[in-house]
């Protein structure tokens, strides 16, 4: 007869696991059941198109992993992660052959910017970057406060949210060209939500702070990479890790004093029996992501472009805040805005000698079945003339994909929860523990909670504490 455990974590993605290590470290018995063949979420690496071409099936870069506490505080360069950085983080370009850039430097980013918006972008960030290392615990550790933890530093994480709750579009109003109003909306952008909803401007400033400080960096190998050291750390504390094993009922997991659900809040309900507990949360729009395989570089017309590993193709705050709205109000892409990631700029593992990997992503509404092949190689083509002749294969996926290949993006939200209103804070509904749920033994890691989406493994980090909490008291 098998002993009941500690902890059952159910979803083997970068919040699983870190639940899963987390727990394990403070000596709890812990068993992790993961529906597909691998570990890994939205942190996998697969050969969609050709023959050693590794491609990441969602997340690539990491401006949040590589910052992370939970992770930093994890010895996972010991289980073969290793961050790469480009020169650039982040390049936004522009048809005139130019472009913004995010840089390590804030003076170089602000020179990008031209003469008139360079002084606005300093007196924006780098009050924040001199805090950054508290401010991004306090940021990324939001969960803390349900957990009965407080910021590190209160007065700075206050003065954060001066200008972090408000919309991004009203931020961008210091600013007078459409330079630094299209880095600022491109970095808003990553929450899925038009810019002028409540506060983008705070997801802005993370990333913009995030890469001066860390840079955006890719794993080497793939973000697979990132999934197998969790996994690795797990097995090396003891934990054990099942794949390839679906849950459909509470009951057919083993006995434990815990269960730990790294899903979306709706299959959490549906598994545990908990009815229409979470009836009310919202899923939010999709993306339509193509993977190519490439004979060679990306030809951007600006050369910064081809050094970063991340580039935003918009280009104007308008375009961007227009595809966002059309995103979120289920109307068909037009000028799509366009997140890509080219990593092998730095890691030449990821295909064949001489070619390339690339990928890139439009946002599309919720479970929406069209084909916008068209629409994100035509963007492409106007800032890379020449882009379809260096194709030699592509993957194509749209939200029905996403569903089938993740549970947890519903009607293919990657970001497993819409982020409007209060939901994108108070996730996944108002509760003073967001992580516990009215099963006393049951649980909710996933970027459903706090601090929401981002392969940085905290939402894990904070259910564990909330996990431990409960069965300390127990013992």
């Amino acid at each position: 007869m098998r002993s009941i455990r500690d902890a059952v974590v159910v979803g083997a993605g970068p919040n699983g696991l870190s639940a899963a290590v987390e727990l394990a470290r403070r000596g709890f018995s812990v068993e992790v059941f993961e529906a597909l063949d691998t570990a890994g979420g939205g942190a996998r690496t697969e050969e969609l198109t050709l023959p050693g071409f590794r491609h990441d099936t969602c997340s690539a870069g990491h401006p949040l992993g590589i910052a992370s506490p939970a992770f930093r505080g994890m010895p996972l360069e010991r289980h073969g992660l290793e961050w790469l950085q480009s020169e650039l983080p982040m390049a936004h370009p522009f048809p005139d052959g130019d472009a913004a850039v995010l840089a390590r430097s804030v003076a170089r980013t602000a020179a990008s910017l031209g003469s008139r918006d360079a002084g606005a972008y300093r007196r924006l960030v780098t009050p924040h970057l001199a805090n950054w290392e508290r401010l991004c615990e306090d940021f990324l550790g939001l969960g803390s406060a349900f957990n009965g933890g407080f910021p590190r530093d209160p007065l700075a994480l206050a003065r954060f949210g001066l200008a972090g709750l408000q919309p991004a579009s009203w931020v961008s109003r210091r600013f007078h060209g459409e330079r630094a109003r299209g880095l600022f909306a491109g970095l808003a952008a990553h929450v899925i939500a038009p810019t002028s909803t409540f506060a983008t401007a705070g997801i802005a400033l993370v990333f913009a702070l995030a890469g001066h400080a860390h840079g955006w960096p890719v794993a080497r190998g793939g973000s697979q990479s990132v999934s197998d050291a969790l996994a690795g750390y797990l097995r090396e504390l003891g934990g054990t890790l099942h794949t390839g094993v679906t849950v459909k009922r509470l009951d057919e997991l083993p006995p434990a004093r815990a269960y730990v659900f790294d899903t979306a809040p709706t299959a959490l309900a549906r598994i545990a029996g908990l009815g229409n507990a979470y009836d009310g949360y919202r899923y939010g729009p999709s993306v339509f992501k193509i993977d190519y395989a490439l004979d060679g570089p990306v030809p951007w017309l600006d050369e910064a472009a081809r050094r970063a590993t991340t580039v935003h193709v918009g280009p104007t705050a308008g375009v961007i805040d227009d595809a966002m709205r059309r995103a979120v109000q289920g109307r068909d892409p037009d000028r799509p805005f366009l997140i890509t990631t080219q990593p092998s700029v730095v890691d030449p593992s990821r295909a064949p000698e001489g070619k390339q990997t690339f990928w890139a992503y439009g946002h599309v509404p919720n479970g929406w079945a069209g084909d916008a092949t068209e629409l994100v190689e035509r963007q492409l083509d106007r800032f890379a003339p020449g882009f379809r002749d260096r194709v030699l294969a592509r993957a194509t996926t749209g939200p029905q994909e996403l569903a089938r290949r993740n549970a947890n993006y519903v009607g293919g939200d990657i970001a497993c929860g819409a982020a409007s209103g209060l939901q994108l804070l108070l996730r996944p509904k108002l509760s003073r523990v967001p992580y516990a749920t009215a099963h006393p033994a049951v649980f909710l890691c996933s970027s459903a909670t706090p601090p929401g989406p981002g392969v940085h493994g905290m939402s894990g980090h904070h259910a564990a504490r909330a996990v431990w909490r409960r069965l300390s008291l127990g013992r």
